[in-house]
């Protein structure tokens, strides 16, 4: 039988109960398609940090990297630990040690899932560039505390950074709707955002059955209000893609339906995969965290690791349950029944 060696950190919050469904969800699934999940716990975490001074140990990055994916919760508990300190010392470090350079979000309506827009009928997959851009770290801060205090923060922009995910996105459009829609903000960054404009242009040539179009980043954000329907890949640097996904989470019903996948397209070091959600401490002990992001995420990790038959089963399963008004509303359904539900759903 098959095997996948999965790293398992739920993180902070809520992101222990999704992550503990989502992997009876994924267990129940494997079992059906003739595979197995062989999962590996790590407490990484607020916790961890208030403990050792760390996020994760010196030797995570390493000890990760044998691993055939890894299922995050949540990460952060800002009245503990500052959310600079914990994204810093856990997720952003992943990304980029691992060369996860897409982050891959989809938004689309869950059957029974009211969105807060008119229109319904949208099936759109955002691409955020996951490694440089905006989230660089690369700046610092002089003066400190006095009245000539200086910051600042340099976006880094790469031939190869923007190039890999402008092509990445173009693959996608192509197996999908054939439209793909680059998000700048290049009449007022006439360096970064230019430069992206440029490379677009230059990738699209080897694209012809793509049909391109160009957004500031002002115009897709009322695009997707306003006609998201006209929307199916979207692309965007880290910072934009940031978020323009939490726009998409709003229209698609919450953040508890927004999934997401940390990809490493190349295949030479793990991908991650991980629901939008923060930790949410403030209700993380009410039972009452919805885990479709995070069943949803996990369905990523199944087609990302080569079986799309349990994939297929997870996402039916996760529809069927909320076609039924499962999960539909905020807080009106326990975590547990919400993942009994999917389980029932799954045969």
């Amino acid at each position: 039988m098959k095997s996948y060696k999965i790293a398992l950190i739920p993180g902070d919050g809520i992101g222990t109960a999704v992550i503990e469904a989502t992997w009876e969800v994924l267990g129940k699934a494997a079992r059906g398609a003739g595979f197995s999940l062989e999962g590996t716990g790590f407490p990484w975490s607020c916790d961890f940090y208030e403990k050792t001074g760390a996020m994760m140990p010196a030797d995570g990055i390493e000890t990760l990297r044998g691993y055939d994916a890894i299922l995050l919760g949540a990460v952060g508990w800002p009245k503990r630990v500052p959310d600079s300190v914990s994204l810093h010392g856990l997720l952003l470090p992943i990304r980029k040690a691992f060369v996860q350079y897409a982050n891959i979000r989809p938004h689309r309506l869950l059957p029974g899932v009211e969105g807060p827009l008119r229109a319904s009928a949208f099936d759109i997959l955002c691409i955020r560039e996951n490694t440089e851009g905006e989230y660089s770290g690369a700046g610092g801060r002089v003066h400190n505390g006095t009245a000539d205090e200086v910051a600042v923060e340099t976006a880094i922009f790469t031939r190869k950074g923007v190039e890999r995910i402008l092509r990445f996105g173009f693959e996608q459009a192509r197996k999908r709707r054939g439209k793909l829609a680059s998000v700048t903000k290049s009449n007022a960054q006439k360096y970064s955002m230019v430069f992206w404009d440029e490379i677009t242009a230059l990738v699209a040539a080897e694209y012809p059955d793509v049909e391109v179009a160009n957004y500031h980043i002002d115009a897709m954000a009322a695009r997707m209000v306003m006609a998201p329907e006209s929307l199916d890949v979207v692309v965007a640097s880290n910072l934009f893609g940031d978020i323009l996904t939490d726009l998409g989470a709003a229209i698609q019903g919450g953040l508890g339906y927004a999934a997401s996948a940390n990809i490493n397209p190349e295949r030479n070091a793990p991908s991650m995969f991980e629901p939008v959600h923060g930790s949410a401490p403030d209700i993380a002990h009410l039972g009452i965290a919805n885990p479709i992001a995070a069943i949803w995420s996990g369905a990523m990790m199944l087609e990302h690791l080569g079986e799309p038959a349990a994939a297929a089963a997870v996402m039916s399963a996760i529809e069927a349950a909320t076609a039924r008004g499962i999960g539909t509303k905020p807080g009106e359904h326990k975590t547990n029944d919400i993942t009994s539900a999917v389980l029932a759903a799954l045969g």
